[in-house]
């Protein structure tokens, strides 16, 4: 690097760098400097003359003040630093460190740029509420997976009533965040029911890495969402996987030579999840070697209860691993997001609520449920036709308050809606999408795949816009659910009203829907649920019964 463009880099940092970020190069630099110079420095101009003239940067001495300005999450400037300094250089080690030093700086501006707000789940609302997660973190419980596991096995693959299950968290020491990475782990498995806060604790990690709070032996981290992983079957290695996701910041670059950890989030999610706990089956998709060989390196990998536990079948090599559960919010975390995120004239309904009732204080632990609750409350003028006294109960609130609110975008009342054969005739056609894809394991889908058996969607396809997502890729456009778990109600309730209670019991795709199907036979008059129940004429009532009556006495 000649002189010139050595001062024009000097100048560009020193205009911008803050207040803040000059006091924080001080102390850092403290024992070198000497009392009597820090005094003397007051500006950012005055703080680069003096390290200079300490010999404590140079045109051939800057990777010290470059590993500061990443320490005090400048990473901006170290970004723009290699941009202006990169030439053809001799020292092949010298310019593979600037790579490296590059890369880790555009990633962690990455994260900062698009990471630092998560959209908050809400019931299916097309313009989320964006978090600062910088600002504030949900309070989670999280506690030790292992000693976990044996009660909860069970309840979380058959999916039963939550309440039971939630309530156990209380019988748990939960482990404080920061404790996670006290100790540096090589394998971090993370597992939570749907909509427990799984990915807020991911983006969270994240954050804190690209500020350089955790993980700091760490070089580089990539984030991957099994969701976006089942679009592109066909990359054969991790190379290759990541000139697709991260292009424009690792383009070319060998991965081998660094010290990198893999995030994987959605593991129940992945396509092919069979494939990857059974390695010898015959696999005709690469990805899911991809997949096997991130095992090699550090990760986390986070999912529902059931597949962590699955995963944990074929990473019994790794003694230096942790596994953790996320419980969902623990009190303070309740009470925050009440207060938060509810308008005053609500707050007071919505507490008297989750005092009064168990089950709703137990689903509200769960942060996707917690806020479709405060949401629907909150735009519900009949407070006392508000029903949560199962999962299924508040299910059900969510998806007719969604069609209500975002589909029909009308006040009517929930019986005059389903009074209208053609609003009777979307719920079938929504929920025997789900269906369909759900019991073929179909988590993303193309509009072929929808014009199988719903004829007409090309005309309506914006209407299921809201419970279906768009996702536009190089090779068209794809489909998914927006929920995961809205899919599986939807499941439900085409499963209730046009299969036999022998054709539920037989299908092996249906068991985490035992319960909900279960739920849909409670058809209280006090409950939403009678208006989802009748949507097939032919069904008879004696069939209704047989189909509780064979769930629960399969257990």
């Amino acid at each position: 690097m000649d002189d010139k463009k050595y001062k024009d880099i000097l100048l560009k940092i020193a205009v911008n760098l803050l207040d803040r970020d000059v006091e924080a190069i001080k102390f850092y630099y403290s024992k070198q400097i000497g009392d009597a110079d820090l005094e003397r420095i007051t500006t950012p101009f005055k703080l680069i003359q003096i390290l200079e003239q300490r010999m404590l940067l140079g045109i051939d001495n800057y990777s010290s003040f470059v590993e500061v300005l990443t320490k005090i999450g400048r990473n901006d400037l170290v970004i723009y630093f290699f941009d202006i300094s990169s030439s053809p250089n001799k020292d092949s080690t010298v310019s593979s460190n600037k790579d490296l030093s590059r890369s880790s700086a555009i990633l962690k501006k990455y994260y900062q740029k698009y990471y630092w707000k998560i959209n908050e789940l809400q019931p299916l609302i097309k313009a989320p509420v964006d978090v600062d997660l910088n600002q504030k973190f949900v309070d989670l419980c999280i506690v030790d997976a292992v000693n976990a596991q044996v009660e909860r096995s069970k309840d979380a693959v058959l999916s039963v009533e939550r309440k039971k299950f939630l309530e156990k968290q209380m019988n748990y020491t939960p482990i404080k965040f920061s404790e996670i990475f006290t100790k540096e782990k090589s394998v971090l498995l993370i597992s939570g029911i749907a909509g427990i806060g799984k990915t807020w604790l991911l983006r969270k990690c994240l954050l804190d890495w690209s500020n350089g709070l955790i993980w700091k032996n760490i070089e580089l981290i990539f984030y991957l969402e099994c969701r976006r992983l089942n679009q592109y079957s066909n990359i054969s290695n991790i190379n290759e996987l990541l000139n697709v996701f991260y292009k424009d910041i690792v383009n070319d670059f060998n991965i081998n030579s660094h010290t990198a950890l893999f995030i994987i989030d959605g593991l129940d999610e992945f396509k092919y999840f069979n494939e990857l706990l059974n390695p010898s089956l015959t696999c005709n998709y690469p990805i899911v070697n991809v997949l096997a060989e991130i095992q090699k390196y550090h990760h986390v990998i986070a999912g529902r209860v059931y597949a962590i536990d699955q995963y944990q079948s074929i990473s019994t090599e790794y003694s230096d691993k942790l596994t953790i559960q996320v419980m969902g919010f623990n009190e303070n975390g309740i009470n925050n997001y009440v207060e938060n995120h509810v308008m005053e004239e609500k707050k007071k309904i919505i507490k008297a609520i989750l005092k009064e009732s168990s089950i709703a204080k137990a689903m509200a632990s769960v942060p996707f449920y917690l806020s479709s609750m405060c949401k629907i409350i909150s735009d519900s003028k009949y407070m006392d036709l508000i029903s949560f006294l199962t999962m299924t109960d508040l299910y059900a609130n969510i998806f007719l308050h969604f069609i209500r609110k975002h589909i029909i975008k009308n006040n009517k009342l929930v019986h005059e809606i389903i009074e209208d054969s053609s609003n009777k005739r979307y719920i079938l056609n929504i929920c025997k999408i789900a269906y369909e894809m759900f019991v073929n394991n179909k988590i993303v889908f193309s509009k072929k795949e929808v014009h199988a058996f719903i004829g007409d969607f090309d005309k309506n396809e914006d209407k299921y816009f809201g419970f279906i997502e768009k996702i536009e890729t190089d090779l068209g456009s794809y489909y998914q659910f927006a929920h995961l778990t809205i899919m599986e109600f939807c499941a439900s309730v085409y499963a209730y009203n046009y299969l036999s209670s022998d054709e539920i019991m037989v299908n092996e795709r249906l068991k985490s829907c035992l319960s909900m199907i279960c739920g849909l036979a409670n058809k209280n008059q006090n409950s939403l649920i009678k208006f989802l129940v009748n949507l097939n004429p032919s069904t008879k009532s004696s069939e209704e019964s047989l189909i509780l009556y064979s769930v629960l006495g399969k257990f």
